[in-house]
């Protein structure tokens, strides 16, 4: 139950009809039984959201998007994840101090690694290069991959997170090669594209599934992506958007409540969840 002691909780972001952070943190929170509350609040102005945040003492903050990258000038600490990558998925607000962190590109690393799949040693092909894209890429950095080339809309945007990229790690980031796909071991989708309700979209061309290359779909909504389910036809290794949502929610919830993550419970709450809607 709610009382004038419960502290605040919330996922920003437009859209957010979709978000399922307040289905993990709550039965996180429950499992955990600690006075929080955790809901959702679609945001079209970052810098609002912030003062709000001050103003109304909310403890914190899930960012999603598009304000990963327009809410970190507005804080008053970055975690070295944030400062390197430009790209904040958490705030936490200590009487009015707020810091940012990203758990984005850890949760990423951790969801990879638990699949079978470590980064190590291996081409990577990034898909997107927004702010999911940049933490990714330096977590993948600090993973030790080979090479990262990407694939994005945003041409500009793109070379300018190659460019930081080679900043921090001279010779690991290649040009934005048409033929990048053809050397990749590893691809990441780390765009919306697939994500409710545009599901049918594809990232990729479909020709570029090898069965030697492992698939990784940050879009967790609908659990079974449509890149997922061609990757898997073609014998690929893939790795759902789950592992990423619950190992990067479980780090906020550490940031957050200063307690340990329920990870089991919260994996199975969102897996649980999406396989009845698909089973819909």
């Amino acid at each position: 139950m709610n009382t004038a002691r419960t502290r605040l909780l919330a996922v920003i972001g437009d859209p957010i009809e979709h978000s399922m952070s307040p289905l993990i943190h709550g039965a996180a929170l429950a499992h955990a039984r600690l006075d929080f509350a955790y809901v959702a609040f679609r945001v079209q102005d970052a810098a609002a959201a912030i003062e709000a945040m001050r103003r109304l003492g909310i403890r914190g903050y899930s960012v999603t998007i598009p304000h990963k990258e327009s809410v970190v000038s507005h804080l008053d600490r970055l975690d070295a994840s944030v400062e390197r990558c430009r790209s904040c998925n958490t705030v936490v607000n200590d009487d009015g101090f707020l810091a940012g962190y990203s758990t984005d590109g850890p949760g990423a690393v951790m969801a990879l690694r638990n699949a079978g799949c470590d980064p190590r040693g291996l081409d990577a092909l990034i898909v997107g290069s927004g702010g999911a894209a940049r933490a990714i890429a330096f977590a993948l950095l600090d993973a030790s991959v080979r090479s990262l080339r990407f694939r994005a809309v945003e041409i500009d945007q793109a070379a300018l997170l190659a460019r930081d990229l080679d900043a921090a790690r001279p010779g690991i980031v290649s040009a934005l090669e048409p033929d990048a796909h053809e050397r990749a071991q590893l691809l990441v989708n780390a765009s919306p594209i697939g994500m409710h309700p545009a599901q049918d979209a594809m990232p990729v061309p479909l020709d570029w599934l090898r069965k030697d290359l492992a698939v990784f779909d940050v879009v967790y909504n609908p659990l079974t992506t449509k890149l997922v389910a061609a990757a898997r036809e073609r014998g690929c290794l893939t790795i759902d958007g789950v592992g990423m949502f619950a190992e990067q929610a479980a780090l906020q919830f550490e940031l957050f409540t200063g307690e340990k993550a329920p990870r089991d419970v919260m994996r199975r709450v969102v897996r649980d969840a999406l396989a009845r809607a698909e089973a819909r």
